[in-house]
């Protein structure tokens, strides 16, 4: 049944957007957390890197599945009930990493901080379903825009602590925000009314869970492997043909985990390509501008500098990603998510081609970090907005789960393709070898590409009513939960 609470929820919802935004910024630092430990990892865990880079392949992993798995589970039994898993589970695996002095319980915590990346969909799905029509847009925005934010103001916190402090104490800090997340949403997060009902698709989420584990371990994993190797083939060779498979079963199915046809509807299907689009173009300013920072100043374009200095230049993006929702949420109220996505599409293109003659100094990868933010904080805020105008009301959180999916596939692609490009092209400085300038450069013309790809993509979107105009009542009927 309904949590009573949802009858209760502040009538503007300051309240509710501001704790769902931050638990929103809490789960995407996961994503930064542990980069400030990679080189010391071997030593701090006595494990070979190969080994300890599990850390960050398990994360990423988990999250792929978790995703559109809880995003099914909120509409099913509902949405704040998930989000407290989410956290729950968030909060058992940073201690789990915080009490581990070895690689398997460190995996291990790292493996339940993923699980917990549904926070974001789920809370773009309870908005729409307890905030007024006339929040709806900016509330949504700020909340897409937080999978940025996080990780953006993350990594100069993360960095510090790590230079400053014992490196458990990372964890226990992320272990606390995500109680105190879990508290506020408890007292001030209501519980939607809105039910799908009905059973579980377990066949369709051991099927995606598998095809995307395949797909994602040969795309990190292919640069080691070798990207012809028995190994990386045979694992894409798996992802194909469980796709297939399950994709027919998800066509059969009465209630699946993923609605194809839903998914096939042609502002769906644009708008998530357009996610892993951007997805590609926004990691590729975050693999580009922490190398250009760290490389030794002997190799003529590097800045020597340290993983601090890296987040201080990254942690203006993360400012203006926030700072661009409610601009975000205005034009799409007065011109269509469309425009929005068109407009974040040509700002991010030209930041990174700003990028490409601009890298010299620490205000050059500011000033082009600031840009890049910039658009992906209107795009990201526009995205919901195009999938919740598509979609019914029952299916919002496992729509807004497989749009996140998207992004997520775009950076482990981009990372993929930008690690294979800089390994390749190299030069060689005081006796030793580094990626060269060139190869930089073409990561960033790699990501305007992208960017403009996605202003593509945008164009051939319908024209839309404004984002908001469907009816979002505060406490919609209750329906059926079919158990």
């Amino acid at each position: 049944m309904p949590s009573t609470s949802a009858n209760h929820a502040p009538p503007g919802g300051t309240g509710v957007v501001a704790v769902l935004a931050f638990a929103g910024i809490v789960v995407s630092l996961m994503q930064t957390l542990m980069i400030p430990l990679v080189p010391r990892l071997p030593e701090l865990l006595d494990a070979s890197a190969a080994n300890t880079a599990w850390a960050i392949t398990a994360t990423l992993l988990a999250s792929a599945v978790a995703t559109p798995t809880v995003g099914r589970l909120g509409d099913m039994y509902g949405k704040r009930r998930m989000l407290l898993t989410s956290l729950a589970l968030l909060v058992t695996g940073s201690a789990v990493v915080a009490l581990s002095h070895s690689l398997v319980p460190v995996i291990v915590g790292r493996l339940l901080q993923g699980l917990s990346a549904g926070v974001i969909p789920l809370g773009i799905s309870i908005m729409r379903d307890v905030l007024p029509a006339e929040r709806l847009g900016s509330a949504t925005a700020l909340m897409s825009a937080s999978l940025g934010v996080g990780g953006a103001l993350g990594l100069p916190a993360a960095a510090f602590l790590a230079e400053r402090t014992d490196w458990h104490v990372l964890f226990w800090v992320a272990a606390g925000f995500g109680a105190l997340a879990a508290v506020l949403v408890l007292v001030l997060v209501p519980e939607s009314a809105v039910r799908t009902g009905g059973r579980f698709d377990l066949l369709g989420a051991i099927g995606l869970s598998i095809v995307l584990v395949c797909l994602l371990l040969a795309i990190s994993k292919g640069a080691d492997w070798g990207w012809t190797s028995p190994t990386t083939s045979g694992l894409l060779g798996a992802a194909v043909v469980v796709l297939l498979l399950w994709g027919a079963w998800e066509l059969r199915t009465r209630r699946p985990l993923v609605n194809l046809r839903t998914s096939a509807r042609h502002q769906v299907l644009l708008t998530n390509l357009a996610s892993a689009v951007f997805g590609f173009a926004m990691f590729a300013m975050s693999l580009v501008v922490p190398q250009l920072v760290q490389l030794p100043e002997v190799t003529g374009y590097g800045l020597g500098g340290t993983m601090l200095t890296v987040g201080l230049v990254m942690a203006p993006s993360g400012l203006v990603m926030m700072a661009m929702s409610p601009v975000s949420a205005r034009i799409s109220a007065t011109r269509g998510p469309k425009t929005t996505l068109m407009v974040g599409a040509v700002v991010v293109a030209a930041g990174y081609g700003l990028g490409t003659v601009l890298m010299s100094s620490t205000w050059h990868l500011v000033l082009l970090s600031t840009i890049i933010g910039a658009g992906i904080g209107l795009s990201y805020g526009a995205m919901p907005a195009l999938i919740m105008a598509a979609v019914p009301v029952s299916e919002t959180a496992a729509a807004n789960s497989l749009n996140t999916l998207m992004r997520a596939i775009g950076t482990s692609v981009s990372s993929a393709v930008a690690g294979a490009l800089l390994a390749q092209l190299t030069t060689t400085a005081g006796g030793q070898s580094y990626p060269s300038q060139g190869g930089f450069q073409l990561i960033m013309g790699i990501g305007a590409g992208a960017a403009l790809a996605a202003l593509v993509l945008a164009a051939f979107l319908p024209k839309h009513r404004r984002p908001t105009a469907e009816p979002t009542p505060p406490t919609p009927a209750p329906q059926p939960t079919g158990r």
